[in-house]
């Protein structure tokens, strides 16, 4: 698909350099800090002018935190514990959530794929963190995969937190509808410019604008035309593209209007 050619590069409000802001809505940088710092130093001379660092477990949040401090206002940090670590536990979890920089709990939820932690257990987990979203006020980053029924399950027993991103969004037009009925919002990958992908470009273009977020998964799901290589932040914008192109929209209007909403649904301070 002709969406972008290479070097150009894709911003959410045009500022008055010309330039289009965006948002890697869910990223793990680095954890070293000078290779981190790296990977937001190349983010911003792409116009990827704010990241949220997912944490998958206890330490990882920590890392991310400090990560947000040194980068304020550019870099914020979830605190979580994933469905592959959650039979680590929650021990020192709930601390983080008063740190200024956390801005979600996640990522958690349910992987019935790997099933690295026992399925009681990750039930079990993914219910406290949701409980954990709940008492804090914090948005929740759902990760799911093979693994929907339950996952509905559990927030209905749960109660969906008002702010509820369905990272990697990976489902089809069924899962994305249910998704958007429960009041969440669907974070989209590199996976969705993968040319085999067709539900997930199809649960896409159904999508309302403004209920669409933009990611890299970074270091993971590199988006085309990067196959191969390592992702990192810098590349989200490559995503916004091609979904723009899938929707018919200038690339702008799609980083303006996933800007908006993250900042919503973080509760960023206004940039």
């Amino acid at each position: 698909m002709g969406w972008r050619r290479e070097g150009e590069g894709e911003g959410a409000e045009v500022g008055s350099v010309g330039r289009v802001r965006w948002i890697d809505d869910h990223c793990h940088l680095h954890r070293d800090p000078e290779q981190g710092d790296a990977q937001v130093a190349a983010a911003l001379e792409a116009g990827v002018e704010r990241m949220i660092s997912v944490g998958c477990d206890v330490s990882q949040s920590i890392d991310y935190i400090a990560a947000a401090r040194r980068h304020p206002g550019i870099v914020f940090a979830t605190a979580g514990v994933h469905p592959h670590d959650a039979k680590d536990g929650l021990d020192g979890l709930e601390a983080l959530l008063a740190e200024p920089e956390v801005v979600a709990v996640g990522e958690a939820g349910l992987d019935f794929h790997y099933d690295h932690s026992p399925r009681d257990v990750q039930r079990s987990v993914f219910a406290a963190q949701i409980a954990l979203a709940h008492e804090h006020d914090k948005a929740l980053v759902i990760h799911t995969r093979e693994a929907w029924p339950e996952t509905f399950d559990i927030l209905e027993a749960e109660g969906v937190p008002e702010r509820t991103v369905f990272h990697c969004f990976s489902g089809g037009p069924e899962e994305a509808r249910r998704c958007l009925d429960l009041g969440a919002v669907l974070s989209f990958s590199g996976i969705v410019t993968f040319p085999s992908a067709t539900d997930l470009q199809d649960a896409a273009r159904l999508c309302p604008l403004d209920r669409l977020l933009v990611e890299t998964d970074s270091p993971y799901l590199t988006p085309v035309p990067h196959r191969g290589k390592k992702n990192q932040p810098a590349w989200v914008t490559l995503v916004g593209a091609f979904l723009a192109e899938l929707k018919g929209l200038d690339p702008a209007e799609v980083a303006a209007a996933t800007w908006a909403t993250a900042e919503r649904t973080y509760r960023l301070p206004p940039s």
